[in-house]
């Protein structure tokens, strides 16, 4: 349980990563310093202990130049400027100073003007105070370890840093990750009741996390309830719609054993196509209400004997047209999917080609290939074959394609339309 919100938990962590790191490197580099100046000293100590009884004086004072060391000389002739400077081959420092302006300081007000006067008038006169550091200052090699040990220090810290940062930032952002986590293990596409149990939103808190955790509980739970619902009718629905088809069938068959008129026959074999398409259109949106269908999306099938099928089943359409159906094999192909939801597109679509064929617009094409099934309604005769993308509906061949397409949807097929002046194509393709 968090009592602060994730904002303030990620501003909290990210502060106190920052003062850390502020701290630890504050803390090397006062160190560093510290042990630079207990160097010197020590340095310098142990110099004076080396010429023991003799004290050796570093630091000292030259008012002329023909007494400063030689390698100095040559340089102070120059006359330089007030400052400090470097000799590092020979391992001085200097110091220069203007001796006519120390002068200046120690007279009072009164002699200013004359004392001003004779400045301007003398040329400038330098003293020097040399620092010798031979022995004190480290060796080059010495600095290039001291600098490695630094290079290393600070490397040290900015990977402590860097670690410190991400777990920090990891206890920051732990419920975000529990809760993807959460998500994660629940199998969307087979959906349960208990799914939603497995969030657990009350263990998340106020915040900003637990209100979204809450929410993809409560969704969870409505989708877990649908899914119930929805199986609960298929199943009661499959039964009680199908039981009066079947009695229906039944009938029709007791009453084709019988001594019938004509007039009879063709009445019972309107009701038989009627009971027929009504049983297909009761498979069809049952198909369609399922979410799941224990895998049969991944059944194997032909597509040759199922569109045959399909021609046998609505050839009565075509009974008083005099309109020729011609099928064309490229190739036997076989299909991963539903079978009963592919069995249900073609029959859509045969009987969408049979009812909207008129006398003498024949004759009917269907063409399989390998991947792909053209069913054609040939209007006008044309040998150039190519098609054009156009609206459908005004042709009337709007009936069934919504739930053609639908089928095609769940069951990752493709479904197109392409209609002109001279035919209409209905490409289903897998």
């Amino acid at each position: 349980m968090y009592r602060r919100s994730l904002r303030q938990r990620v501003a909290l962590a990210f502060a106190i990563c920052v003062a850390v790191l502020s701290v630890a490197w504050g803390l090397a580099f006062f160190a560093a310093i510290r042990l630079s100046e207990d160097r010197v000293l020590t340095q310098q100590l142990q110099v004076a202990a080396n010429s023991y009884p003799v004290l050796a004086t570093n630091l000292r004072s030259y008012d002329e130049i023909a007494s400063l060391p030689l390698a100095l000389r040559a340089w102070a002739q120059t006359n330089p400027a007030e400052g400090l400077y470097e000799f590092e081959a020979d391992e001085l420092h200097v110091a220069v100073i203007s001796t006519n302006k120390k002068k200046q300081a120690t007279n009072n007000e009164q002699q200013a003007p004359d004392i001003e006067k004779q400045a301007t008038g003398n040329p400038q006169k330098n003293a020097y105070v040399v620092f010798d550091v031979a022995g004190i200052e480290a060796a080059s090699s010495e600095d290039w370890w001291l600098l490695l040990v630094i290079s290393g220090l600070v490397g040290t810290l900015g990977v402590l840093g860097f670690g410190l940062g991400i777990v920090v930032m990891r206890r920051a952002v732990a419920p975000v990750a529990q809760l993807a986590k959460a998500v994660a293990d629940i199998d969307l596409e087979h959906l349960s009741a208990e799914d939603y149990k497995r969030i657990e939103s009350g263990r998340f808190g106020d915040d900003e996390v637990g209100v979204l955790a809450g929410a993809i509980e409560k969704t969870l739970e409505r989708i877990s309830a649908f899914v119930t619902r929805e199986r609960d009718f298929t199943s009661s629905a499959s039964h009680e719609l199908r039981t009066p088809i079947t009695v229906i069938t039944g009938a029709l068959e007791l009453l084709e054993q019988s001594e019938l008129s004509a007039a009879d026959v063709q009445a019972l074999d309107r009701v038989r196509r009627a009971t027929l398409d009504m049983k297909t259109t009761i498979e069809m949106f049952l198909c369609l209400a399922r979410e799941t269908d224990d895998g049969l999306y991944q059944e194997q099938f032909l597509v040759t004997p199922l569109v045959r099928q399909a021609i046998d089943l609505q050839r009565h359409l075509l009974s008083r047209k005099l309109v020729d159906v011609e099928i064309e094999h490229l190739d036997n192909p076989c299909v991963r999917g539903h079978q009963q939801a592919f069995s249900i597109a073609v029959n859509n679509l045969v009987r969408n080609a049979f009812e909207h064929t008129h006398t003498g617009q024949g004759p009917i094409t269907i063409l399989i290939k390998t991947h792909e099934l053209f069913i054609t309604n040939q209007l006008y005769s044309d040998a150039d074959g190519r098609y054009t993308s156009t609206d459908a509906s005004s042709h009337g061949y709007g009936l069934g394609l919504g739930i053609v397409q639908r089928l095609c949807e769940r069951n990752g097929w493709s479904f197109t339309l392409l209609a002109d002046e001279q035919r209409v194509v209905a490409r289903l393709s897998w």
